[in-house]
């Protein structure tokens, strides 16, 4: 170490040159040695940066094979979830429009249903009304024969005397006689 200091501080005092030799002293060095360690340098050094660097390349060859791979992997991942994707869309578009078509058809049936029960409704209506109606008129008719009964019986009383009574008792008789020899 103190050679090496030395030279640094007699940079301006050089020794005389008495013989001819290699200078081992780095730092005192002249051309020749340089050169001569350069040269060491690149001969040897040459093969080991020639390794370093083929080295390098194959990590950097290998990191973009790895790289390529994983590339296709995630293309081919991404491809199998669009497919997955297309497929799940397909089915719930399917149970949508299934879906619709059993909103629609169970509406239908509800119509057709409530209209049914609405013509029944409405054939009941009818039939009571239709009911009602032969009660009220088989009442007035009642009514009316009752009153046109006893008015035929006040006339028959006031004009028939009882020999005609008799007459019209036996015509009667023998009107129902005849139509009993019809009907046999």
């Amino acid at each position: 170490m103190k050679n090496v200091t030395d030279s640094f501080v007699y940079l301006g005092h050089w020794p005389y040159a008495g013989s001819f030799g290699f200078n081992t002293d780095i730092l005192a060095t002249n051309l020749i040695n340089l050169s001569v360690v350069f040269g060491v340098l690149i001969f040897f050094g040459k093969g080991v940066l020639t390794d370093l660097l083929d080295n390098r390349k194959q990590r950097i060859l290998n990191t973009i094979r790895n790289s390529e791979e994983l590339r296709e992997g995630a293309i081919q991942q991404l491809e199998n979830a669009r497919a997955r994707l297309r497929k799940v869309e397909k089915e719930a578009d399917q149970f949508r429009v299934n879906g619709y078509s059993e909103i629609e058809r169970e509406k239908l049936n509800l119509i057709n249903s409530t209209y049914r029960i609405l013509k029944q409704l409405e054939n009941y209506k009818n039939e009571t009304i239709l009911f009602e109606q032969q009660r009220t008129i088989n009442q007035v008719r009642e009514r009316v024969f009752q009153q046109a009964l006893q008015g035929a019986i006040v006339t028959l009383k006031s004009c028939l005397s009882n020999e005609l009574h008799l007459r019209t008792i036996n015509a009667n008789i023998g009107m129902f006689g005849t139509m009993k020899e019809i009907t046999d």
